[in-house]
C-alpha cells in the first residue's frame, strides 16, 4: 500500500492510459482546474504530444468533435473544465452521444468520456459551482461515475475509457489535496459496485463525491455520541449497484442521503423515491435529504455554507433521524 493525493492518482491513471491504448486521447486543458497542480497535467502533454490537445473555447464543438472520433474507433476523453459548462455542449452529449447506440439499432458506439468538476468549491458562483450530474442521470445511454478516493478516482477513471459507452466522469475540485492508500495490485474498479466507506448499525448515510468524506467526519464526530454511522458510497450512479444500498438500508432501517446536487430532482431524490418504492416497509423513520437548497450558488462564501449539505445539516438529518 501507499499513500497519495488525489490529483497525484488521477494523474496517474491518465499517464497510465495513454500508455497502454493508442487509441485514447485528451481534450482539454484543465483536468486538474486551475490550480498549483495543473503542471502535473502538463507534463503528461509534453509526455504525448500528439494525443493531447488543448481546443478553443467551444463546448459544443470539441464535444462533437469527441463524439465523432469516438465513433470512428478513438476513446476521447473530453476534460469540461466546470460542470456547468456541459450545458454548452447538452445536444452533442445528450442528443447525439447517448442515443447513437440504441438509434442506429446497436451498430454505432460513442465511447467518450466527459470530465468536469462540479460542486461548491469555494467563491464559484451560480455558473462555476454546477452539479448537472442528475439531469445527465435523466438522460438514458449515458453511464455516471462519481469516485470520492484516490483509489476510486485511478479505478473508476481506467474503467470508464474501457467501457464501450459514453460516460460523464464527475470529479470535484475539495478532493484533489485528499489523500488515501492506492493498493500494491492496483485494479480496475467495475461500475455499478457500491462501497461500504464506514461500517455502521444505527443509520445509513448514502453519500457520492465530495460528500463521502464530510459524511465520515460527521460519522466520527457522532460516534462520542454512541450513534454508529453506515456510510455507503455508490460509486457509479449509472449502472447503480442498488442492492449494496438497500442491504444496508435494511440492516439499520433509517436512511440519510447526503448529495451535492439541489434538494429537487436530485441525485438524492431519485434514490430516496428508489429506496421508498423498494424498502418503505423496512424503515423506522422517513427518508432524509440532505442536499444544496433550490436556489442559485451565491459567490458569498457565509451564504454557500448556508445552502449546502454542511457537516451542521448532515448531522441533524441523521440525528433527526434516530428520534
Amino acid at each position: 500500500m501507499r499513500e497519495v493525493a488525489y490529483y497525484e492518482a488521477k494523474m496517474e491513471a491518465l499517464r497510465e492510459i495513454l500508455a497502454a491504448d493508442e487509441r485514447v486521447h485528451l481534450m482539454g486543458g484543465s483536468f486538474l482546474s486551475l490550480s498549483p497542480h495543473r503542471g502535473a497535467f502538463q507534463e503528461i502533454a509534453k509526455a504525448f504530444p500528439d494525443r493531447v490537445v488543448s481546443p478553443p473555447i467551444s463546448e459544443l464543438g470539441f464535444c462533437g468533435l469527441a463524439i465523432g472520433a469516438a465513433m470512428a474507433g478513438l476513446r476521447p476523453v473530453v476534460d469540461l473544465s466546470t460542470g456547468s459548462f456541459i450545458y454548452e455542449a447538452w445536444p452533442q452529449v445528450v442528443n447525439e452521444a447517448a442515443n447513437a447506440f440504441y438509434m442506429s439499432g446497436g451498430q454505432t458506439r460513442a465511447p467518450v468520456v466527459f470530465h468536469f468538476f462540479h460542486g461548491i468549491r469555494g467563491g464559484g458562483a451560480a455558473q462555476h459551482s454546477g452539479s448537472p450530474q442528475a439531469m445527465l442521470w435523466n438522460s438514458p445511454g449515458l453511464e455516471i461515475a462519481l469516485p470520492s478516493t484516490p483509489r476510486d478516482v485511478k479505478g473508476l477513471l481506467k474503467t470508464a475509457v474501457s467501457t464501450e459507452n459514453p460516460t460523464i466522469f464527475v470529479d470535484h475540485v475539495q478532493l484533489l489535496e485528499t489523500r488515501g492508500t492506492l493498493p500494491d495490485k492496483e485494479e480496475a474498479i467495475p461500475f455499478g459496485v457500491a462501497e461500504v466507506k464506514r461500517p455502521g448499525s444505527d443509520v445509513t448515510v448514502i453519500a457520492t463525491s465530495y460528500m463521502v468524506l464530510r459524511c465520515l467526519e460527521v460519522a466520527e464526530r457522532l460516534a462520542g455520541e454512541k450513534i454508529q454511522v453506515e456510510v455507503v458510497d455508490p460509486r457509479t450512479l449509472v449502472p447503480l449497484d442498488f442492492q449494496t444500498l438497500m442491504a444496508s438500508v435494511e440492516k439499520t432501517r433509517r436512511v440519510v442521503i447526503v448529495d451535492e446536487c439541489h434538494l429537487s430532482c436530485g441525485v438524492a431524490a431519485e434514490l430516496a423515491a428508489r429506496i421508498a418504492e423498494a424498502g418503505f416497509d423496512k424503515l423506522k423513520a422517513p427518508i432524509r435529504r440532505v442536499a444544496t437548497l433550490d436556489v442559485p450558488v451565491p459567490f458569498s462564501e457565509p451564504l454557500e455554507e448556508f445552502i449546502a449539505p454542511s457537516q451542521a445539516r448532515i448531522a441533524e438529518g441523521i440525528r433527526s433521524v434516530i428520534g
